[in-house]
């Protein structure tokens, strides 16, 4: 493990994740370093992904042998032991959509935490990859400068200054200096060859992560509307709707469970690698860095010499010798040589040129804004990608078990309907508080089959009924009056015989039983009755 520094310092949910078993697919220990290339630490990646796998063969198996069960071992049940089934399945499919409700908010989350870890990684990786494309553009520019301009310069003014031996050896010398800056030169490392382009690394990076966030951005959708179905199911009690949750949830199950095996699997490379970055990287680099400067890079620590200061500094005096060269070649060679003043003039510019992009390479080739670039980025894996895959994973399990709990309340309330149902059917057609009676009763095309029954509204008035079919009445005419005076004379019982009709006249009270039992008497007495007919 690399030495602790005090800038960046990995959190403790990445060292749980590197504590994980790392297993390959013959269930043998794995190094848990992160070592992407060797196929023994893919194989311990996979082997998470599988255990996903297996959880996800686990739960279908579970569920398959609940509703074998349930379809097999189903009885008839007793009217009183409908209601607590229907509560528990209501408040089972209610805590089943408070679960997923609460996991896509932890999904929304742990998404956004993520997504924003990549973008940190991303915009670090596009800052160094300017930074080193900077500085290999001003070492190739130097170089250029000092091979090609220079040394034409220095050739033309060998032909004019021939006869000067003295301006000759001042150009001899110029062109050892020139030669001295490009050995220097040629000493910068290429910082920008690495095995992977960190400008192209970024841009797959970022494509990776927009697809990604899109997906998990759909799949929380899709959660929140099988949450809004399962409640709209249990209020409408419709059938189709069960249906439609019972195939988007298992499809949502394997999602969640892919889900699930991706992002531990992510999260446990990512948390190898944040344990020890600089480990990784210096292997990385070795081929074409010393380790001196990796150190240098990795670190910036004040105690850390710069190990390109002697090569700037050569740079640097070699430069002011060549600028003093010309300087005193301008002023004593005008006279007797004016053809040279354009030359003279040229290497001037060029060295100007040079030692402007000299300070610039200084200041690019400081530890600070690499190791700035490096600390965001590691700061954005590790803390922000990996706490947000941590989020997703939780999400991944909640929706795993509200999901399950789902699916084995569907086929209970699909019971408990279709007994409703059944029970609703099985109703006496004669009942006449059975609905399904009303209808048939005032249906015209059934009324001569059935018995019509007097209602009266919630307000007590009475509501008008069809006289039934004329019935031969072997009663004398004098009944049907004193019946008739016995009701005040209402038109609505005017033509209805009481004997004629399907049920007892509304409101009968005790008061009503006792004036009808003395027009009874009265009637025995009237027509001579004995006890008997009466």
């Amino acid at each position: 493990m690399a030495t602790a520094r005090l800038d960046y310092v990995a959190p403790w949910w990445t060292y749980w994740l590197h504590n994980f078993p790392h297993l390959n697919l013959s269930f043998q220990a794995v190094e848990n370093s992160f070592r992407p290339e060797e196929v023994d630490y893919q194989q311990s990646l996979v082997f998470l992904v599988c255990v996903a796998a297996a959880g996800l063969a686990l739960s279908v198996l579970l569920l398959s042998a609940y509703l074998t069960c349930l379809c097999c071992c189903r009885r008839e049940e007793e009217v009183e032991t409908k209601k607590p089934d229907s509560c528990c399945i209501s408040w089972t499919a209610i805590a089943s959509g408070l679960i997923i409700c609460s996991a896509v908010g932890v999904g929304f989350y742990g998404n956004s935490e993520t997504n924003d870890g990549v973008y940190q990684l991303t915009y670090s990786l596009h800052n160094a990859n300017q930074t080193l494309d900077g500085i290999n553009d001003l070492v190739t520019s130097s170089l250029v400068s000092m091979e090609v301009g220079l040394q034409q310069h220095l050739d033309r003014l060998d032909e004019i200054f021939a006869k000067r031996q003295d301006y000759v050896q001042a150009l001899r010398f110029m062109g050892q200096m020139a030669d001295n800056i490009i050995r220097q030169l040629s000493a910068v490392p290429d910082l920008g060859r690495a095995n992977v382009d960190l400008s192209y690394m970024a841009f797959q990076t970022a494509y990776v992560e927009y697809y990604r966030w899109l997906t998990y951005l759909l799949l929380l959708i899709l959660d929140l509307i099988i949450c809004l179905m399962a409640c709209l199911a249990v209020a409408k009690q419709s059938r189709w709707l069960f249906i439609t949750i019972m195939v988007f949830g298992v499809i949502s199950l394997v999602l969640s469970w892919a889900s699930l095996g991706a992002d531990t699997a992510t999260a446990v490379a990512m948390s190898d690698f944040c344990v020890s970055p600089d480990k990784f990287v210096v292997n990385r680099t070795r081929n074409f860095l010393t380790a001196e400067v990796s150190h240098y890079y990795l670190y910036c620590s004040p105690s850390l010499p710069n190990p390109f200061q002697q090569s700037l500094t050569i740079f640097q005096r070699s430069l002011t010798t060549m600028q003093i060269q010309i300087q005193g070649l301008l002023q004593s060679t005008l006279s007797p040589f004016p053809t040279a003043q354009r030359d003279l003039l040229g290497i001037q510019r060029l060295l100007n040129s040079t030692e402007f992009n000299l300070h610039q390479l200084t200041v690019l080739l400081d530890c600070r804004g690499l190791h700035k670039d490096y600390f965001d980025a590691l700061m954005g894996v590790c803390y922000d990608s990996v706490e947000g895959l941590l989020y997703l994973s939780l999400f991944s399990l909640l929706s795993i078990c509200a999901f399950c709990a789902l699916l084995c309340t569907v086929p209970r309330a699909w019971t408990v309907i279709a007994s409703r149902e059944r029970d609703y059917d099985d109703i006496d057609e004669e009942d006449p508080f059975n609905p399904q009676s009303r209808r048939v009763t005032f249906n015209p095309s059934r009324a001569s089959h059935v018995h019509s029954f007097c209602s009266y509204s919630s307000q007590g008035s009475q509501v008008s009924l069809q006289p039934p079919p004329q019935v031969a009445s072997n009663l004398p005419t004098t009944e049907y009056m004193n019946q008739s005076m016995l009701f005040g004379g209402n038109p609505q019982y005017e033509n209805v015989p009481l004997i004629g009709r399907g049920s007892p006249p509304p409101m009968y009270s005790p008061s009503m039983r006792a004036t009808y039992r003395s027009t009874s008497d009265a009637q025995v007495r009237q027509f001579g009755m004995g006890p008997e007919q009466a």
